[in-house]
């Protein structure tokens, strides 16, 4: 994680014109307020569009890897990833801010629409639009899976064991039903380590 400091970090790529980025503590507020209240069923798909097409405060490689690290540490992603962003250009400010943006109004929406699912749950068409909207939001992170995908082709391992590793992972997942617990070590770490030998001089 960036150093916390008072000013926006420079921008990484000097001679290119400076890229955007969240003008005070404020915007980042906001920008994750917007971004938890779309964040619906498909939240990965949410956060991409938003961060990466939309505002352009990072690129496809840069969520890649900060989604990665989000992934491993102990939380919700997506509050991982607003906490590591606005630490990093507003430090512990922009920390609280973006954090404070993907819970308030979120939690007080989610808490209201609680009460009413509560009181319609057993109705056959609610059950049945649930199931719905469930295949929509797998369709939305199958989408960002394949938009992430063109970023491997700048990995140190190559594209065709990226390939592996991503077939390697679903299988562990999805039909050996491995817990996180042993994927992230076992998947994650051998992916870390052939990486991490690739680039030692």
């Amino acid at each position: 994680m960036a150093i916390a400091t008072d000013l926006p970090s420079p921008d990484p790529t000097p001679g290119l014109p400076p890229r955007p980025q969240p003008r005070n503590p404020s915007d980042l507020f906001w920008s994750f307020t917007w971004l938890a209240l779309q964040g619906f069923g498909g939240v990965l798909a949410v956060v991409q569009r938003e961060l990466v097409e939309k505002k352009r405060w990072m690129t496809n490689e840069e969520f890649v890897e900060d989604w990665a690290v989000a992934q491993i540490m102990p939380g919700p992603n997506v509050v991982n990833l607003s906490i590591m962003i606005g630490d990093r250009y507003f430090g512990l400010r922009g920390a609280f801010a973006a954090l404070a943006g993907m819970l308030t109004f979120p939690l007080m929406l989610v808490l209201a629409l609680a009460v009413i699912y509560a009181e319609f749950s057993s109705h056959p068409a609610v059950a049945g639009a649930l199931r719905g909207m469930g295949a929509v939001a797998a369709g939305l992170i199958a989408g960002v899976g394949i938009k992430l995908f063109v970023s491997i082709k700048k990995h140190p391992l190559g594209r065709p064991l990226c390939v592996a590793f991503v077939i390697l992972t679903v299988i562990t997942m999805a039909v050996l039903r491995w817990p996180l617990l042993w994927i992230l070590p076992v998947v994650g770490g051998s992916a870390c380590l052939l990486t991490w030998r690739k680039l030692a001089p």
